[in-house]
């Protein structure tokens, strides 16, 4: 096999596994593919969104600094990718992550498929936060202590998501948590860090894609209903149960689009973007589907099975997400002309 078809084998793996979360079903994994399915790097663009939100909503502010924006950002999808990799791992310990339950079924496990060592998962968490806390240390020696504040905020609740003694999401606290961690604090940290202040307009712009995020986990944790409720994992949807739950999330996104309104009749956000009206059709789709149960069988070639509900919501995510950046894109051009 030629070099050029080697190459081209390898960016074929990694586009697929940051498509899927899984490897290529022909042949063993590369270096590379191996830790993007380890760090779970196809679901780091919803951090990456949140970070750009900032990003749109800091062009114009006095005193945006783009390394310090640039850097923060950085910051935050590291935190992502750790948070990942540390819930393996707690859950791993705790014992609910098996070679049964869907963590292991609609991807591999790092460890439980033998993809890595616990010791090699374990320097990967080690090295990841201490890379974060040298980025931390730089911005708060820049912008002062509300950066720390922030971004101690997000790592207690990331670590709280699972971990003992809190473990928030066995206790229906895990949505609540992705609301405020992917809203208000990445939005409003990074916001902070490349401006040196805060806004209440900008944490109640930082609500929009943060219900968005949590529609996700909501999707997923409605399909790992029958696997969390005889583990004692009480997440909302064990909690409501999964017609409420569906519903429930189906109300989560409708609110996305409510709260965008309400942020441009405030004057949070910049009135382009009201763009996201174009991902009406896509939710369109998705609402039929999330009002029935899931199908028996995955449909013929689907990567993440059993996880059902989680792709759909993660289908309206990417586009109402991207047509948001856009609109704010749009805004942020016409005020820097204007």
């Amino acid at each position: 096999m030629s070099e050029a078809t080697t190459g081209r084998s390898r960016l074929s793996s990694w586009a697929y596994a940051l498509r899927t979360t899984n490897p290529p079903p022909d042949g063993r994994p590369d270096l590379i593919t191996r830790w993007i399915v380890v760090t779970r790097a196809a679901v780091l663009p919803m951090t990456l969104v949140s970070g750009l939100v900032a990003a749109l909503l800091a062009i114009g502010e006095p005193g945006l600094d783009w390394w310090w924006l640039s850097l923060a950002v950085v910051g935050i999808v590291l935190a992502h990718l750790a948070n990942n990799l540390m819930n393996d791992l707690y859950d791993t310990q705790a014992g609910s992550d098996t070679a049964a339950y869907p963590r292991a079924l609609y991807a591999p496990h790092p460890v439980l498929s033998g993809l890595v060592s616990r010791r090699t998962l374990i320097a990967a968490i080690v090295l990841v936060n201490l890379a974060d806390l040298a980025i931390l240390i730089g911005l708060a020696l820049a912008r002062g202590w509300p950066v720390v504040a922030f971004a101690l905020a997000g790592f207690v609740l990331s670590v709280a998501y699972t971990a003992p003694p809190l473990r928030l999401k066995k206790r229906g606290l895990g949505e609540p948590d992705v609301l405020v961690v992917w809203g208000p604090l990445m939005v409003g940290g990074t916001f902070f860090a490349a401006t040196g202040s805060i806004t209440w307009p900008v944490l109640l712009a930082s609500l929009p894609y943060g219900l968005l995020c949590t529609t996700v986990l909501m999707g997923k944790h409605i399909d790992k209903i029958p696997f969390d409720a005889p583990l004692g994992i009480r997440t909302l949807p064990v909690i409501l149960g999964e017609r409420r739950a569906r519903s429930a999330t189906l109300a989560l996104m409708a609110a996305f689009y409510v709260l965008v309104v309400g942020c441009v009749l405030v004057g949070a956000m910049p009135w382009p973007a009201l763009a996201v009206v174009l991902a009406l059709p896509r939710l369109a789709k998705v609402w039929t589907r999330f009002r029935r149960p899931p199908p028996d069988e995955p449909p013929p070639g689907f990567p993440v099975w059993p996880l059902w509900y989680a792709a759909l919501a993660w289908v309206h995510v990417r586009q109402a997400g991207a047509l948001l950046l856009l609109g704010l894109a749009i805004g942020a051009a016409i005020e820097t002309v204007l």
